[in-house]
């Protein structure tokens, strides 16, 4: 019989009782750009796009895994160990196309959380985005890290609308279930490009930045800041616990997408809707066919990942330039402490938000943003097997065969679905 200390002990020794960097990668994969995708993949092809929640999960989960994999063994972000193994012109071609993705996300994101806010309460859409992206930004600058991760696990459960949602509408599960494993669908550009933007918006090259450099931030938070080549007594739990937070937080992100993708298949395409360019709209679309819960949910939803994605999409790429350039870059310094990382934190939500008032349609970039997050993926994704590979960059911690497997699978399929958006239509 255990006594409650014992209890107690196994309970904080256990996987779950750390997740973190995973569970808050997965939620800001969801983020309102992510949402406005999945949406449109919804609309447009119905029940027929749910199989890319199904395939790209062990893809997403395993890309994530090595990328968590490399920032916990070497202790350093994935910009210094590209930096390392390949020449430079590789780092900064990654880096510069992840900002410029990255700016044009945000630009999206406080766009649309400044739509639905407005249409919640009411007000100027352009005001209400502006204080979003102030009060955002403030919370990166002034809030401490530990209380700031604790905030972000915290707004992962917002992501939990979705679920709620299909408890309002009719959802016809035999369908459900046999779309996901039989879908029906032509061979042409415009599917390919809608694949590409959907697995583009799910397997994210600012998320693979991100983790990596938030394994590193956990580990300075450790009395013992040792990477595992340094201290290899730590490297069976860690490695253990990277494998439960990875793959549960990059299931918590899929099925939510899985929901998004059907709460808008059996509303919006069966009611003729089949374009959605924002998730404000999808939003509010919902309401006249779902009633006013639905779209609250729904809103609500968009709101909090939002609220999670936004510092996300700045951080990682602030992490990228920080390890690139060799500046101080943590969001456990003070602002002071490190100018340029914060730098780049301000300039990403700035030009996001500036974005909102020029002839630019940030909202149709949208779309296309994560397509070239799709393309922008395959080479990285190439970059992230070869270091995990390799014993000068992980010494004994090299990935496993079934997690290069899938790494490489990753990369072939999202080559062949952006060479596919070449085809005729």
């Amino acid at each position: 019989m255990w006594s409650l200390q014992q209890i107690r002990r196994r309970l904080a020794d256990h996987p779950l009782a750390h997740i973190g960097p995973g569970l808050i990668t997965g939620a800001a994969d969801d983020d309102p750009s992510g949402i406005a995708t999945y949406s449109q993949a919804g609309a447009q092809f119905g029940l027929n796009m749910l199989w890319t929640m199904v395939v790209s999960y062990p893809l997403m989960a395993a890309v994530q895994s090595l990328c968590a994999r490399i920032g916990r063994v070497t202790g350093q972000g994935l910009a210094v160990n590209i930096r390392l193994a390949f020449p430079a012109w590789v780092l900064f071609a990654a880096v510069g196309l992840l900002l410029v993705a990255n700016t044009i996300n945000i630009a999206a994101d406080v766009a649309t959380m400044g739509d639905v806010l407005a249409l919640m309460i009411g007000g100027n859409r352009h005001a209400l985005t502006a204080a979003l992206v102030a009060a955002s930004l403030a919370t990166q600058v002034l809030v401490p890290y530990h209380s700031y991760v604790k905030l972000l696990k915290w707004l992962t459960l917002s992501l939990l609308s979705y679920a709620a949602v299909l408890f309002i509408v009719h959802v016809p599960w035999s369908q459900v279930a046999l779309r996901t494993v039989l879908p029906r669908l032509s061979f042409d550009a415009a599917t390919a490009t809608v694949v590409v933007g959907v697995f583009g918006t799910t397997i994210s090259p600012y998320l693979f930045f991100w983790q990596c450099s938030e394994e590193v931030e956990d580990l300075h938070a450790q009395s013992d800041s040792r990477s595992l080549l340094e201290h290899a007594d730590a490297a069976p739990r860690e490695l253990r616990r990277i494998r439960w937070d990875t793959w549960s937080g990059m299931l918590y992100s899929n099925a939510t997408a899985f929901f998004i993708i059907l709460a808008t298949a059996v509303t919006l395409h069966v009611a003729g809707i089949f374009d959605v360019q924002t998730a404000a709209q999808a939003a509010q679309a919902l309401r006249p066919l779902a009633g006013n819960f639905a779209f609250l949910l729904f809103a609500l939803g968009i709101l909090g990942v939002g609220a999670v994605g936004v510092p996300v999409l700045a951080g990682s790429g602030a992490y990228a330039v920080a390890e690139a350039m060799g500046w101080p870059g943590s969001l456990a310094f003070r602002a002071r402490d490190a100018p340029g990382f914060y730098s780049v934190i301000a300039a990403s939500m700035i030009v996001g938000l500036a974005l909102g008032f020029t002839p630019i349609n940030p909202i149709k970039a949208l779309f296309y943003s994560a397509v070239i997050n799709g393309v922008v993926a395959v080479p990285l994704t190439v970059l992230i097997v070869l270091l995990a590979s390799r014993r000068a960059v992980l010494g004994a911690y090299t990935a496993s065969r079934t997690l290069r497997v899938l790494g490489w699978m990753t990369a072939l399929l999202m080559a062949a679905a952006a060479i596919g958006m070449l085809l005729p239509v």
